[in-house]
């Protein structure tokens, strides 16, 4: 590669190391809550809304994120995020009650805004040609999620429930540390000026207002809604799905939700090189596609018909086996795994001087996919009382983003014809 920074893999690897620790701390709920949750006597929807509590406050905090790395250096933001997130997690054996649970989540949610300071951090290490792969390979820092399926319940077996959240705080500071002082500082440092203050705010805000009224970067928030967002609901509902659909026990289920997330995580860095080679927008259809036909025998329950033949009935039992289930699983994290490599290709080639406000923004939404879809998970299996009623949500929910996106794309490039067509009109005279 070249016209990279000397130090450019030594800044990579402490910041994936360190966003894979914020990303274990940011999903640690679903190994937290969901092997309590039938003793505490939540239901779904409660259920649901705890595990998006992280999600909420890790979806807000990434706009000011992007913001606030634009104008401070990424290095010191993302290590200060990470102090700010040990309290909430030394607190975490207090909180007994639904209330505090929330309450504790909402904080430690903020952990979720270290993918903007990561990004932005590694951004200025290298050339612009190799960001889909420098992204995918940042990107497996997912893959942090894992470390909850099988640290937690470790933790909890051998010294309790109470020493958890102690437990992760002592291994963020110790990463929060090592990328501190082991981590390359950016060649380029935005460094807050007393000068043209006023004028330097209303640029910022005139930045945002321009990426929310931009319809392609909606459309690429909803494709990451999708490929991020139900990644996160799915890595915190899947325990609890093969635990009650499957009757599996809990070792069990984590194994199986590991192998979903670890895969997805890991391919990240593959679909990152894809989409430098074949360009980021192939690669995000390809996935919609790739989706939306496994989740159509994902959302079919169980079923049992009776044919009236002629001589005698006919029964019929229609049903996913668990090792179906999870084959299907597995392509979809693959898939993902692909698109939300691309989406920030995507990004950086289209907006190479606005990258932490559209960054920020569209990571943001997908964020919110993990907070809303768990919460929807919870209710449509309250209301329709069937277990694959969640995948019939995510069907829903990928049908309608492919929608909108191509409605918003053919919009933007209506658009675009018009503003060409008028700026080359040849029945215009200019010197009229």
């Amino acid at each position: 590669m070249t016209d990279q920074h000397p130090m450019a893999w030594r800044a990579l690897l402490f910041a994936t190391l360190a966003f894979a620790a914020n990303f274990s701390v940011w999903t640690l709920y679903a190994a937290v809550v969901i092997p309590f949750a039938d003793q505490l006597g939540f239901s779904l929807t409660q259920l649901g809304i705890l595990l998006a509590s992280p999600m909420l406050t890790g979806a807000l905090s990434r706009i000011p994120a992007g913001l606030l790395v634009s104008k401070f250096n990424a290095k010191t933001l993302f290590s200060l995020q990470m102090l700010f997130c040990i309290p909430p997690l030394v607190l975490l054996p207090l909180a007994t009650d639904y209330n505090n649970l929330l309450l504790v989540g909402l904080w430690i949610g903020f952990s979720g805004s270290s993918f903007t300071f990561g990004i932005n951090y590694i951004n200025d290490f290298f050339p612009r040609k190799n960001q889909g792969t420098i992204m995918g390979i940042f990107g497996v820092g997912n893959a942090g999620a894992a470390i909850n399926l099988i640290l937690a319940p470790v933790v909890i077996e051998l010294w309790g429930w109470s020493y958890l959240g102690p437990t992760y705080a002592v291994g963020l500071v110790i990463i929060a540390c090592l990328f501190f002082w082991l981590g390359p500082n950016p060649s380029r440092q935005a460094q807050p000026s007393i000068v043209n203050t006023h004028s330097r705010a209303d640029d910022r805000i005139s930045q945002i207002m321009s990426t929310m009224k931009n319809l392609h970067v909606w459309a690429l928030g909803l494709y990451y809604y999708f490929v991020f967002g139900s990644f996160l609901a799915l890595l915190m509902w899947l325990p609890y799905y093969y635990m009650h659909a499957y009757q599996l026990n809990i070792k069990q289920a984590m194994a199986f939700t590991l192998f979903f997330v670890a895969t997805s995580s890991v391919v990240r860095a593959l679909g990152g090189w894809i989409a430098d080679k074949y360009g980021g927008r192939t690669v995000n259809w390809s996935v919609f596609w790739v989706c939306l036909v496994c989740l159509f025998f994902l959302s079919y329950p169980p079923t049992t018909m009776t044919i009236h033949g002629v001589n005698q009935d006919v029964h019929l039992n229609v049903s996913i086996n668990v090792w179906v289930f999870s084959s299907l699983l597995f392509i979809i994290g693959v898939a993902q795994g692909f698109g939300r490599a691309s989406v920030f290709k995507v990004i950086y080639e289209q907006y190479p001087n606005n990258i932490a406000v559209v960054g920020g923004f569209v990571a943001a939404i997908g964020a919110f996919g993990g907070c809303t879809l768990p919460i929807l998970f919870g209710l449509s299996v309250d209301i329709i009382g069937i277990y694959s009623a969640s995948f019939m949500v995510l069907y829903g929910v990928l049908a309608l983003c492919m929608i909108t996106m191509y409605f918003a794309i053919q919009a933007e490039s209506h658009q675009k014809r018009i503003t060409e067509a008028t700026k080359y009109n040849f029945l215009e005279d200019d010197n009229l």
